[in-house]
């Protein structure tokens, strides 16, 4: 059995920051990463944007090149899942066979594409969009593709709509809530896209359920819907959230639904046993229930350095201010804070146009800034966020987000 001081359980980015911080600290031990991909770690964000368009190559997307990952000495176990963990032998198992005792475990898996579990789900031409070689698989068929269904209106959906609409291809996105990116943002962003969608061109359809995917000859051909009417389709974007990869850790007794608690530290409540990335939740005073679970580039790198610090013996609480970006047609969306338990959205700018932002507000509290095509507001919401502000201030758009700020961080926005 191969023992490691430090063994890593997945390739993203989470993965990729516990070993590269690692390397940074200086730290001494036996380090290596078991991910399910064949590749090494790479950027994520550029699949369903640059990489589809292609203006950049596979190559360019690696988080850090090949000799980092030689140099380090880390040693990298590609295309293995871990299937079971042994907290009290300090062992992993993989779906090769292999069996591997660490130190300390960091569990960075991220998680799977979730799939409808419709009939027709498994027919050719019905796809997701997650990992490099999904991105590949789409990239290879848009020549050939006249009619795309996309299943989901989120960031994913709508960001690899608004790439196939570059190719003239014709575009339905299905979603089942009332508005586009309800679970990430407030009504008046939701409309601005919607808007933006319906111009370029695309058929977005609102409270749209899916009932099955229809095929003929193994392809398919088309989406079924509740109302009974058929959306045809030569390719089926199926892009509804993901899926925890957490079973091994949960069975092995770690805490947890659906994701795996952690503390402050990254910590899972197993002996020596870390997590880090989308697979968590973790405490966050600003949410209702005290915790968070957050699918960010930002969440995984800052989570994964705390981790590295913990393991390293110089333990930092981990007290992130989220911030998200998405790029879709012409428009430059970038958001900080998480749009939930506010009482008011103020809108700076405006709403009609492509340049404004809206402030969530918690009394004369920020507790999330969204920004659309307003670079000056997105840095300003990097110093307002979390603390209060002078209202009347704040509602002229004039005034520089970061000059209405009147008082210091408010519990981390509680």
């Amino acid at each position: 059995m191969t023992a490691f001081d430090v063994l890593i359980v997945g390739g993203g980015h989470a993965g990729a920051a516990v070993a590269h911080h690692l390397v940074s600290l200086g730290y001494q031990g036996k380090v290596g990463l078991i991910s399910a991909e064949e590749h090494f770690p790479y950027e994520r964000p550029p699949l369903s944007k640059a990489y589809l368009k292609g203006e950049v190559e596979a190559e360019s997307l690696a988080i850090r090149d090949a000799q980092f990952w030689s140099d380090s000495k880390i040693e990298m176990i590609l295309g293995e899942t871990v299937e079971s963990i042994d907290a009290g032998a300090h062992s992993v198992s993989t779906s090769g066979g292999a069996v591997f005792g660490y130190g300390s475990l960091v569990w960075a898996a991220g998680g799977s594409a979730r799939r409808l579990r419709v009939t027709g789900e498994d027919l050719d031409g019905v796809m997701t969009l997650r990992t490099l070689d999904d991105a590949s698989a789409m990239k290879a068929i848009l020549a050939s593709t006249k009619r795309f269904v996309i299943v989901g209106g989120g960031f994913v959906g709508l960001e690899a709509a608004s790439v196939l609409r570059g190719f003239g291809i014709e575009v339905t996105v299905l979603e089942s809530q009332s508005r586009l990116l309800q679970r990430v943002t407030g009504p008046v962003v939701s409309d601005y896209f919607l808007r933006r969608h319906l111009a370029e061109g695309v058929d977005v359809r609102l409270d749209a359920t899916v009932t099955g995917i229809e095929g003929a000859d193994g392809h398919v051909t088309g989406v079924r819907l509740a109302d009974g009417s058929i959306v045809d389709a030569d390719a089926v974007l199926v892009a509804v959230g993901l899926v925890p990869a957490v079973g091994p850790l949960l069975m092995a007794g770690a805490r947890g639904t659906g994701c795996v608690d952690v503390d402050s530290f990254g910590r899972t409540g197993l002996p020596d046993v870390y997590a880090a990335g989308d697979c968590t939740s973790f405490p966050y005073p600003p949410h209702p229930d005290g915790r968070a679970r957050i699918e960010s580039i930002q969440n995984a790198a800052e989570q994964g350095k705390v981790v590295a610090e913990a393991i390293h013996g110089a333990e930092r609480v981990y007290e992130p201010q989220p911030w998200f970006w998405s790029n879709q047609f012409d428009i430059k969306f970038k958001a900080v804070g998480l749009a939930f338990g506010y009482s008011d959205a103020l809108v700076r700018g405006d709403e009609s146009s492509d340049s404004f932002s809206v402030v969530y507000l918690r009394g004369d509290t920020v507790v999330a800034v969204d920004a659309v095509n307003h670079m000056r507001d997105y840095v300003g919401a990097r110093k307002a966020v979390g603390r209060r502000v002078d209202l009347e201030r704040l509602a002229d758009s004039g005034q520089a987000l970061k000059d209405v700020v009147v008082g210091d961080e408010v519990g981390a926005a509680t």
